[in-house]
């Protein structure tokens, strides 16, 4: 009989195992696809809707001003709507909390425990059974008196950890305000060349003119004509190719503040004239002062001491604690049909003395790890101090070279529009030739855009070597660093 059982089990087991062989729809559902080159389909019910796009707002209290926004006003807008910002104060006041957490390693752990319990008690074969209720309440205490610094190493850890997070919010900021001053005067950029190109379609549309005049008079040819309309087309094709440009740029700057693409705004532009004089600080100063406000040269510095303190840590986890455990606890019995009851009450105290003996070498290479990553997170703050130091040395030059420019470029354009009124002057004359006059109004545009793009690269400059430096952005207030 059993091996008979036994026979039909296996029996039923090699069936189940082919039924098994090809995967079960209902099993493995929503399934994957039916071969490498198939695509796969949901099922219905498994797509959600799609979420609406999002819709383009401006706060409220920006509105009025949304039609001649400001660079302060695109900034304070990235600083509140940027997810970038968003995301390191929510990573800050994580570290805040995971702080608070740590130090309730200082207190005692208090747990109360209520049960009911009913057991039933079976003699004779069943013939006689008891019933039982139980109802019972325990309440116990544990606190460790002492651990060598291990929870004071992990509160330091965690102390570190927001001092990170907070620094490293600094920086956030500071990157997000970098953006959109570059977003902002990219955009500036390209509204005064869209200025320069609209200009130049005139000028061509001018030489266009005096061109075919000269030809009606019977004093020009055909070939002078042609060779203007030809200047014309390139100064349109180059008016309609920044035109298309200025749109993506503006839908950029948008981005970096944190807006919709298709946000509906406008840009004030700043006064034509800004003062431009001599830079004279010195390169060693503006080192010393990024050493001492790069925030994110300060979060390095942090999670460097947040590695130390994580050595002493594990270093606790191997050294003796002491622990006290106290508890008290009482259980009512009550047996269901009969008048007896009872009750239990119990007390408990110690004071244990725990002593690590052995744990497979894990001790040892936990201290050996922590400590490497210690030393790595050192070389990490000495190699980001070399970058800052690199970087403010290139930015501060590039500001130098950058106030060069603007005067040079000023001188550049003051002398091509002299040129091209000569050559306009003198085409009309009849005693100058359409090719240098062509010549002359090219060189004014490309004027033009140089000093377009010298006053936009002075700007960023600046603003990079601000933030290089750690003072991008920072508010009128002391420095201090935050102790929780």
């Amino acid at each position: 009989m059993r091996a008979w059982i036994a026979s039909t089990g296996c029996a039923l087991l090699a069936v189940n195992a082919g039924c098994l062989h090809e995967m079960s729809p209902a099993r493995v559902a929503p399934g994957a696809p039916a071969a490498p080159g198939v695509r796969w389909v949901a099922p219905p019910g498994l797509v959600a809707a799609p979420s609406p796009a999002p819709r383009p707002e401006i706060p409220a209290d920006l509105i009025d001003s949304a039609q001649h926004m400001g660079l302060a006003n695109l900034v304070d807008l990235a600083l509140r709507d940027s997810p970038r910002t968003r995301e390191a104060w929510a990573q800050a006041r994580s570290a805040a909390a995971a702080l608070g957490a740590s130090k309730g390693a200082y207190y005692p752990t208090v747990g109360l425990q209520l049960d009911r319990t009913t057991s039933k008690t079976s003699a004779l074969g069943g013939a006689f059974s008891f019933f039982r209720n139980s109802y019972g309440s325990n309440a116990t205490l544990t606190w460790v008196l002492l651990d060598w610094g291990g929870r004071s190493a992990s509160i330091e850890m965690a102390r570190q950890a927001l001092i990170a997070a907070d620094w490293t919010h600094n920086a956030v900021m500071q990157d997000v305000v970098l953006d959109v001053e570059k977003a902002y005067y990219n955009y500036l950029n390209t509204r005064a060349l869209l200025e320069s190109r609209t200009a130049s379609v005139k000028e061509a549309q001018a030489n266009l003119d005096a061109a075919s005049r000269r030809r009606e008079a019977g004093v020009g040819t055909i070939g002078e004509v042609l060779q203007s309309k030809t200047a014309l087309s390139q100064a349109q094709l180059d008016l309609q190719t920044t035109e298309g440009q200025i749109q993506t740029i503006k839908g950029a700057l948008a981005t970096a503040v944190g807006l919709p693409a298709n946000t509906r705004y406008e840009i004030e532009a700043p006064a034509e004239e800004f003062p431009v004089g001599e830079f004279t600080e010195e390169v060693d100063r503006l080192i010393e002062q990024a050493a001492a406000k790069r925030p994110d040269l300060a979060a390095a510095r942090a999670r460097a001491a947040e590695a130390e303190a994580r050595i002493g840590s594990i270093r606790s986890t191997g050294l003796p604690s002491l622990v006290t455990n106290w508890g008290a606890g009482v259980t009512y019995y009550d047996q269901i049909g009969s008048s007896n009851s009872s009750t239990v009450e119990t007390y408990n105290g110690a004071l244990l003395l725990r002593v690590p003996v052995f744990n497979g070498f894990s001790l040892q290479y936990d201290l050996m790890r922590v400590r490497s990553d210690a030393e790595a997170a050192r070389a990490r703050v000495d190699e980001l101090s070399q970058e800052i130091i690199s970087q403010v040395w290139s930015g501060f030059y590039d500001l130098r070279t950058a106030t060069q420019r603007i005067e040079t470029t000023r001188d550049l354009l003051d002398s091509a529009q002299q040129s091209y009124d000569v050559s306009l002057g003198r085409y009309k004359a009849g005693v100058g030739s359409i090719l240098d006059l062509i010549t002359s109004q090219a060189s004014l545009d490309k004027a033009r855009a140089q000093q377009a793009q010298a006053r936009t690269d002075w700007h960023l400059s600046l603003a990079q070597l601000a933030h290089d430096t750690g003072t991008l952005g920072v508010l009128s207030e002391p420095d201090k660093e935050g102790t929780p």
